[in-house]
């Protein structure tokens, strides 16, 4: 089983801010994975998330709402563990 990433604080802070969203629907998807899921975040997670933030908002909505797959650069394992988490139900 992979590790912790062990962010510091400010890595951390840094990454948070990095997914901070225009649209609210993204926000509320990503508080709840932090609240659920930072004290445990894995390197591979982070990675996926970073790929995640990389997209403009309606297309992130469209694969947290499940109207879209990841397809391309974005079909990676990573991408899709991190995805699966943020499409928990709350």
């Amino acid at each position: 089983m992979e590790t912790a990433a062990q962010l510091s604080s400010g890595d951390l802070g840094r990454l948070k801010w990095r997914c901070r969203r225009g649209l609210l629907e993204n926000d509320l998807f990503v508080e709840r994975f932090f609240r659920r899921h930072e004290a445990g975040l894995t390197v591979r997670q982070v990675q996926g998330l970073q790929g995640l933030m990389d997209l403009s908002d309606n297309d992130l909505l469209d694969l947290l709402l499940a109207r879209k797959e990841p397809e391309g650069e974005l079909d990676r394992p990573e991408v899709k563990e991190v995805l699966a988490l943020m499409r928990e139900p709350g």
